[in-house]
């Protein structure tokens, strides 16, 4: 099909969408979408950079083709990780659909019970929901699927590159194929994605349990133009005027010549690099988030400048992010939104003029996501990286003198710049907390079945094709032991008491952990929520500012609470995710290499010619292992978190030859430890000798008396299981194989 045929092939209710939107044009992203969807019957992964249109991509042929044949049910079901995403989606898809008689209905936790019951009395259309509660409708409504799903045609999950690799993301293929097997058809599967690093393992995961091939067009979009900084600056240094040159003409902010810095020189930066923009400022977790908001309205306060900051991370009431929202849509409104990855994703939020990283992304993926923010409607994308860092003394030890976050921003930006580098997928062989869930939610859903029933329902998903039967018996066992399950008079089982408590209550549903949070209300206004109850009396912060506990409910998990002035630190559990080999190594040719970097600015520049230095004259590029005096030494493997969590486990395993003791570690940048006997040389040789002799065996590797708990339903999983599942998905062997005998290469050289 030619351009202006599949113009003309969009049904007329899209064609004057098209023309009221002024579009001179489809772009490639849509044409290709729409010559999969028109010409075959195959899945079809949608990849392209953020704000290309991917949405409408998908959208418009497959509403032309419900249009010539409506379905009897419900004809698409979009999923998306966020309620957020599915609120804007929704009103994208309303204003697209409002004359058509194509109803769209969105259902999650937050939806009005009104809203889901239009859907319940007359399923069409297209429904948007999370994982969580399509969980719910397979279990709950198991009798009614039919009627619903019928003749759904259509399954599109948005921002794939969350998903693939994660429970959650497994999760939804296991419903997927279980409503498949319930209405007797398999719906043809979208996938969308900004940033999927191997596409064809992504294909792999979208089209898990079906028997089409899942097409993934190639889309020249040409070359996009980014405007990039990077600044440093020490937290308390001698010359408090860090940010003298941002007044300059090539650089970012405005208006910043005030002085001297009155708060702190990197967040007085931020707020600079903010002022009169249209601006989200991203950390890497809802602490810094809540410290940073916190600060730039202390900021401003002190500047006598109106408050134009506002918050969104996961822990703050609908309200609040919503407002954020809502503001940040508005073109007219210039404020700064400060966030964590829940606006990482694809909600539209109108033209944004600046994005501000605080500190390093984890990944390339998360990079290019948070970029892709701005730079819509014709701009080029722009981003400041802010670091802040501690003066380190002099007497610190050699690693603490390094600013790692600092180094692996370099190396994101330029592995991408280079490479178009971005993380693959990943596989989860053996996720038994899952198999945990979906084996209590099919009982569920249900009744009575018999074990090898039950085994082949569970086994034949495709995220469970590397559990084998003997494994699955024993997670049975497990749960039969202790009432997860149990096993009636005709040897058949069902949901046990222990599991009945669980599967009552919508927590079960979410496959990720959620903790037991306490929601804080000031009146009647929701705030949010947070782990620990303060007492009565204390002040803690969240949304962007301080609150002091006034009652405490501890039984309905209630805090009562009023504002007052200042700033505090709030802390939530949970990890910052992995990092790849790749970003490692980039970082060692960082220091290697003299090249200047187009995006660092002078402080920046000033801080990378010092680590340069420091790391030649120490001589840790030449040598991995480096000796800091006495019996330490310090490893440097450049290794990512799975390969260098592995390699720490095969030095223990093998410390007792060379007393190997205290050994510590930082993230997967270096590890430090004590070493009474042999040498360096001695260490990495033997552990060659090792692996040419032994290899690794990663289960060896997993103490018998380790409990290694990661995942939701874990602390349920038997003792020798979660050890198999650590050493299949937590450890990394192959990257060992091949740094060791190079680290031993650097002694020949």
């Amino acid at each position: 099909m030619t351009d202006n045929e599949i113009f003309y092939r969009f049904s007329p209710f899209i064609q004057d969408f098209i023309y009221r939107n002024g579009w001179q044009d489809l772009r490639a992203v849509q044409i290709a979408a729409a010559r999969v969807i028109f010409e075959s019957e195959n899945n079809l992964l949608i990849t392209s950079s953020t704000a290309s249109g991917k949405t409408e991509a998908a959208f418009f042929p497959i509403l032309s083709q419900m249009c010539e044949d409506m379905p009897q049910s419900v004809g698409v079901l979009y999923i998306a990780p966020l309620k957020s995403l599915i609120n804007d989606q929704f009103s994208r898809l309303d204003e697209l659909l409002d004359l058509t008689g194509i109803p769209v209905f969105h259902w999650h936790g937050d939806v009005a019970q009104s809203h889901k019951s239009k859907l319940l009395k007359e399923p069409r259309g297209v429904l948007q929901i999370t994982p969580e509660s399509l969980e719910s409708m397979l279990m709950n409504r198991s009798n009614d699927l039919v009627r619903l799903f019928g003749d759904l045609r259509y399954v599109v999950i948005d921002e794939i590159h969350t998903l693939t690799g994660t429970d959650r993301g497994n999760q939804i293929i296991c419903q997927l194929v279980r409503l498949a097997r319930l209405i007797g058809h398999t719906p043809r599967r979208i996938g969308l994605s900004a940033t999927i690093g191997d596409a064809s393992r992504a294909a792999e995961w979208l089209g898990g349990g079906t028997d089409v091939e899942t097409i993934v067009p190639r889309i020249d979009e040409g070359k996009t133009k980014w405007r990039l900084g990077m600044e440093h600056f020490f937290i308390q240094g001698d010359d408090l005027d860090q940010s003298r040159d941002i007044g300059s003409k090539d650089e970012s902010p405005e208006d910043a010549s005030h002085g001297k810095v009155e708060i702190d020189p990197g967040y007085e930066y931020i707020y600079d690099c903010t002022k009169n923009k249209k601006a989200i400022v991203f950390s890497n977790s809802r602490e810094e988030t809540e410290y940073v908001t916190a600060t730039l309205r202390q900021i401003a306060e002190n500047r006598g400048e109106p408050d134009n900051f506002l918050i969104h991370h996961g822990n703050l009431s609908a309200s609040i992010r919503e407002e954020a929202e809502s503001k940040m849509k508005n073109d007219e409104q210039k404020c700064t939104t400060c966030a964590t990855v829940t606006m990482e994703l694809g909600i539209d939020i109108g033209r944004l003029e600046r994005i501000i990283q605080n500190d390093a992304p984890n990944s390339v993926s998360s990079f290019l996501q948070r970029l892709g923010r701005s730079g819509r409607r014709g701009t080029p994308p722009e981003m400041m990286m802010v670091f802040r860092e501690e003066n380190p003394l002099p007497n610190a030890p050699l690693p603490q003198l390094i600013p790692w976050g600092f180094l692996r921003a370099i190396a994101i930006v330029q592995l991408y710049i280079e490479e178009k580098f971005i993380e693959p997928p990943t596989v989860k062989k053996l996720p038994f907390s899952l198999a945990f869930q979906q084996t209590l939610s099919t009982l569920a859903s249900s009744g009575e079945l018999t074990p090898k029933r039950l085994a082949e329902r569970i086994l034949s998903l495709p995220p469970f094709r590397h559990i084998d039967k003997e494994d699955y018996r024993t997670l049975l066992l497990g749960m039969l032991q202790n009432d997860f399950i149990e096993m009636t008079e005709e040897k058949g089982l069902i949901v046990g008491l222990k599991g009945e408590r669980l599967t009552n209550s919508f927590k079960f549903y979410a496959v990720f952990k959620d903790s037991e949070d306490y929601t804080v209300r000031c009146e009647s206004d929701e705030i949010g929520t947070i782990t620990t109850p303060p007492p009565v009396g204390d002040r803690f912060a969240l949304a962007g500012r301080v609150w002091e506990v006034e009652e405490l409910d501890i039984p309905r998990k209630l805090i009562y609470v009023k504002a007052v002035n200042g700033k505090m630190e709030v802390s939530w559990p949970g990890d910052f995710g992995e990092i790849h080999t790749r970003i490692l190594e980039r970082m060692r040719r960082v220091l290697e290499e003299d090249t200047v970097y187009p995006y660092l600015k002078p402080n920046a520049r000033h801080r990378l010619e010092i680590v340069r230095a420091l790391a030649k004259n120490t001589g840790m590029l030449g040598h991995s292992l480096v000796h800091l005096g006495g019996y330490t030494w310090c490893l440097f493997p450049w290794l990512g978190t799975r390969s260098f969590r592995t390699l720490r486990k095969f030095i223990l395993q093998n410390a007792a030859k060379y007393k190997i003791t205290n050994l510590e570690f930082e993230g997967c940048y270096y590890m430090i430890f004590k070493m009474e006997s042999g040498s360096d040389y001695a260490l990495i040789k033997g552990l060659c000798d090792v692996l040419e002799r032994e290899g690794i065996n990663r289960e060896s590797l997993v103490a018998s008396n380790e409990m290694p708990v990661f995942e939701k339903y874990d602390d349920f999983i038997p003792a020798e299981l979660l050890r198999k599942q650590y050493a299949a998905d937590k450890l990394r062997c192959d990257e060992i194989m091949l740094r060791l005998p190079q680290i031993l290469a650097e002694y020949e050289e």
